[in-house]
């Protein structure tokens, strides 16, 4: 016995040795792994310092693989109400308001450690006395530990709390977990606070935009109390005192004098049941229009007058084509007044001379894309921040907040690039069939809408349309004209020394408009005639083409050629007997109408 316990004890001198070396590797490890995961932590969480939301989605993932626990939320700690306010859960990011979760920040277990400062561990969640087990009854989930620790800033302050909910691979979380949840809280801290100061500091830009925008608008578009009831004192004139063929798609919209168009926009209002429905203040609405076509600027084309064309088409879209059927009456709303502000304060030139001209614009959101069409919406938004001007103020807040999206998207889809992106998809819905239920669908056919009326003036008569490409080439070469100055080369189409117009034209209309009202016409079988008029104008600048290909260009830059050539062709009958029907007018008012 003896002999075999100093054997015993000779082995245990050695084996001791050994153990006390195992122990130490594996703390060493423990300590390795504990190093690797933090630093993942940190690489991880410090790529999302753009959107809390994401960054708290993160957050829950990392602390769920540290920890192998089961479920875990994150609450920030909102010290204006006193709360506790989690958005974010293991199913994801909650994006309605009314739907976040928020609870008394001295209240609970969440409550207890956002109070004190201090982790708290919970071997037994159902024995612990600040533990609320009505949750867990009513969903059938079952709690058996807790491990909550508070997050803090830079100062030592709780700004939120993480609470980690049932171990995994073991009875309950050890100090090991601790020890992480204490070291991962710190990173937490360091991001959210530097999130929130990302966010501090983009909010106090976005004011001080918002402010210098709106002083610049009380300056140049002051709309006086006189111009509102001047417009209002009559009231409202129906649709069909301004013209007999108002609603109809041979209306011309521009033979409209300018000073009557703010009482056509109050008219189509009031035609649709928009001022009913949505209990429109008159005043405010005619503040709105007065303060909208006063945003616009006058470049030859993207001015005010073609912001009241492209609306008018837009309500030709709803009295012909039954848009109720196809949309909800916010994105009919939304889409009418999208139409209106879509080129508030266009300067005449496009996204690549603004980028290339490195002008503010470009500045302020060349990251983003679509340079001036966000410089619209900026515009749209100031002005119904500019008070008395507001014409959603009766909706709530979800609906209030769902109008200022939809405008967002449609203006930002009047730029041709983006048109050019989703048409494949608009295709795709044509050929499947429209469903009115499926959101995707109603978001496409509004960019769709929206550019059918933003090109709308190709659906005119010939007149017209040869009208709208002088304005639209006296704008191009200006900006071209522009560019040279500035020492670059222009793209052909703003050359007025390479632009051969005819073709461009041709080119234009057979792949960007023709195949708009091609898919226009597969949506609404009614709008047929908007596709052939478009294609019957294409085969006048074929003939057009034909006639300077027999003799020769114009020797100069002027568009007055135009003007020649239409008569030359009228004279010679090229345009056969549907020069002034197309027009939609009988002989003796053609002029007024393509004015």
């Amino acid at each position: 016995m003896e002999a075999d316990e100093h054997v015993i004890q000779h082995c245990f001198c050695y084996t001791s040795t050994v153990l006390t070396s195992t122990l130490a590797f594996q703390k060493e490890q423990k300590l390795k792994f504990e190093c690797q995961a933090l630093l993942q932590v940190a690489k991880n969480l410090f790529t999302h310092l753009d959107d809390v939301s994401v960054l708290l989605q993160e957050i829950i993932v990392e602390a769920r693989n540290l920890s192998d626990a089961e479920i875990c939320s994150v609450f920030l700690l909102d010290r204006v109400s006193h709360e506790l306010v989690a958005k974010v859960f293991d199913g994801g990011v909650v994006s309605d308001d009314e739907k976040e979760f928020r609870i008394p920040a001295d209240q609970g277990i969440a409550g207890h450690v956002a109070t004190t400062g201090k982790i708290l561990n919970i071997k037994d969640a159902y024995s612990h006395p600040l533990f609320y087990r009505g949750v867990d009854d009513s969903t059938g989930f079952r709690t058996r530990n807790i491990l909550c620790f508070p997050i803090k800033d830079e100062n030592e302050e709780v700004i939120g709390v993480a609470e980690l909910v049932n171990k995994m691979n073991g009875p309950w979380f050890n100090r090991f977990d601790e020890d992480l949840a204490t070291a991962f809280s710190i990173y937490c801290g360091i991001s959210i606070a530097h999130v929130r100061s990302l966010l501090y500091k983009k909010v106090h830009e976005a004011q001080f935009r918002s402010h210098l925008a709106n002083e610049m608008m009380m300056y140049h578009m002051k709309v006086s109390e006189e111009e509102v009831t001047k417009l209002l004192d009559i009231g409202i004139e129906p649709v069909q005192k301004i013209h007999s063929n108002f609603a109809e798609f041979t209306y011309t919209p521009r033979s409209l004098p300018d000073d009557s168009t703010p009482m056509g926009v109050l008219s189509m209002f009031e035609d649709m049941g928009f001022i009913n429905t949505y209990k429109i203040d008159l005043h405010t609405l005619a503040r709105f229009c007065l303060m909208v076509k006063k945003g616009y600027r006058d470049p030859p084309y993207h001015n005010w007058m073609h912001a009241f064309s492209v609306s008018h088409f837009c309500y030709l879209l709803y009295k012909n084509l039954e848009l109720s059927n196809y949309l909800e009456d916010i994105e009919i709303l939304a889409l009418f007044v999208s139409c209106m502000c879509h080129d508030l304060d266009h300067r005449g030139t496009n996204n690549s001379f603004q980028v290339d001209s490195q002008s503010v614009l470009a500045a302020l959101y060349s990251s983003e894309g679509s340079v001036m069409e966000r410089h619209h919406f900026a515009q749209a938004i100031a002005i119904l921040n500019t008070h008395g001007c507001n014409i959603f103020e009766k909706f709530s807040r979800k609906d209030y907040q769902r109008m200022l999206d939809l405008i967002r998207d449609i203006i930002l889809a009047t730029d041709l690039a983006h048109h050019l992106r989703i048409f494949k998809d608009l295709q795709k819905m044509a050929d499947v069939g429209f469903n009115s239920k499926n959101r995707t669908h109603r978001s496409l056919l509004l960019c769709l809408l929206m550019t059918s009326c933003d090109l709308s003036d190709q659906t005119k008569g010939w007149k017209t349309t040869r009208k709208i490409a002088e304005l639209i080439y006296k704008e191009f070469f200006s900006q071209g004209d522009l560019e040279k100055a500035m020492g670059n080369r222009p793209s052909e189409m703003m050359d007025r020394e390479k632009a051969y117009i005819p073709e461009l034209q041709i080119s234009f209309m057979e792949h960007i408009a023709m195949p708009i009202y091609k898919l226009l016409q597969e949506l609404f079988p009614r709008s047929a005639e908007l596709y052939e008029r478009v294609a019957a104008n294409r085969e006048q600048w074929a003939k057009v083409s034909n006639k300077f290909t027999i003799r020769g260009l114009p020797s100069n830059n002027s568009l007055d050629f135009l003007d020649e050539e239409f008569e030359l062709l009228q004279s010679q009958g090229a345009f056969g007997d549907d020069s002034h029907r197309m027009n939609g007018c009988l002989d003796d008012d053609c002029d007024k109408h393509d004015q």
